[in-house]
C-alpha cells in the first residue's frame, strides 16, 4: 500500500500526530458524555501528548481546557482552574482568540462551582471580549467554530445557575439562539433543565416543572449520563417541595423515563 511503502517525512509525522490528537479528543468527549470519566481522561491525556508533539498550540490549549471541564464536572474545580491557567500560559500569544475564549469560559464555570461570583463574572467577560476579537480577526481552527455568542450565552446561563443568580441566568438564556430539537437534542434537553432550575431559584415552581417535563420529553431518546445529570440536579433542587403532588409526579417520571435516581 502507498501509505506503508512511502517515506515518513517530518511533515507527515506532524500531520499524523495532529490527526491522532483530534481522534483521541473526540473519543474523550464520547466517554465523558456517557459518564466514563476515567476513560475520558485517558483519551484527553493522549490527545494532549500528541497535540504537543504536533506543536499545535491551539489544539493543546483547547484539550487542556476540555480536561478542565472534565475536572469541573467531577467536582474538582480547583484542579480545573489550575488547568485553565496552564493552558493559557503554555500557549502564550500563539493561541487564537476563539480558543482563548473557550478557555476563559471553562474558567468561569469552575469559579461558579466554588461560588466565586466575582471571578466567574470576570472570566466570562474576558471570554466575551476574546470572542468579539475572534469575530473581527476571522482566523481560528475549524473545530472551534461551534463557539459563537449564542453558545457562550448558553454556558453563561449555567454559570449563573450554579451561582444561584436566576435573574442573570434567565437574561443570558434569552441571548442563546433557540436550537432545533431534532439536531441538538442533548443540548436542548440540558438547557431546559438548567432554565427550569433557575425558575425554581426564582420561586416559580410551575414554570420550573413545565420546563423540567419538557427536558424529560427531549432526553428520553438520548443516551447521555451527562445530560441526565442535569435532570438529576433539578430533582435535587426540587426535594424541599417533594410533599407536593406535582413535584412527586415529576420525580417519579424522571426515575421511570430517564432512570434518574435521587
Amino acid at each position: 500500500m502507498p501509505l506503508f511503502s512511502s517515506r515518513l517525512t517530518s511533515e507527515t509525522e506532524i500531520e499524523l500526530f495532529s490527526i491522532s490528537a483530534e481522534l483521541a479528543r473526540l473519543a474523550g468527549w464520547a466517554a465523558l458524555d456517557v459518564g466514563r470519566h476515567g476513560t475520558a481522561f485517558y483519551h484527553f491525556d493522549r490527545a494532549l501528548s500528541w497535540s504537543r508533539q504536533a506543536d499545535d498550540t491551539d489544539l493543546s490549549c483547547y484539550i487542556l481546557a476540555t480536561m478542565a471541564l472534565l475536572a469541573t464536572l467531577r467536582d474538582c474545580p480547583a484542579t480545573a482552574l489550575d488547568m485553565t491557567q496552564g493552558s493559557v500560559e503554555a500557549g502564550g500569544s500563539r493561541v487564537s482568540a476563539r480558543v482563548l475564549a473557550f478557555t476563559r469560559l471553562i474558567e468561569a464555570r469552575a469559579h461558579a462551582r466554588v461560588g466565586d461570583a466575582r471571578s466567574a463574572s470576570a472570566a466570562l467577560a474576558a471570554s466575551e471580549r476574546m470572542l468579539e476579537r475572534a469575530s473581527r480577526q476571522g482566523e481560528a481552527p475549524r473545530w472551534i467554530d461551534f463557539l459563537t455568542h449564542p453558545r457562550l450565552a448558553s454556558d453563561a446561563a449555567e454559570v449563573y445557575r450554579d451561582l444561584g443568580n436566576p435573574r442573570a441566568c434567565l437574561a443570558w438564556n434569552r441571548q442563546a439562539t433557540a436550537m432545533a430539537t431534532d439536531t441538538f437534542t442533548r443540548s436542548v434537553g440540558m438547557q431546559e433543565a438548567i432554565v427550569a432550575t433557575a425558575h425554581l431559584q426564582n420561586g416559580d415552581l410551575d414554570e420550573s416543572l413545565k420546563l423540567g417535563h419538557r427536558s424529560i420529553d427531549v432526553l428520553r431518546v438520548v443516551k447521555s449520563s451527562r445530560a441526565r445529570g442535569y435532570v438529576r440536579d433539578l430533582g435535587a433542587a426540587l426535594e424541599p417541595h417533594c410533599n407536593m403532588r406535582p413535584v412527586r409526579a415529576f420525580l417519579s417520571r424522571a426515575r421511570r423515563d430517564l432512570g434518574v435516581r435521587d
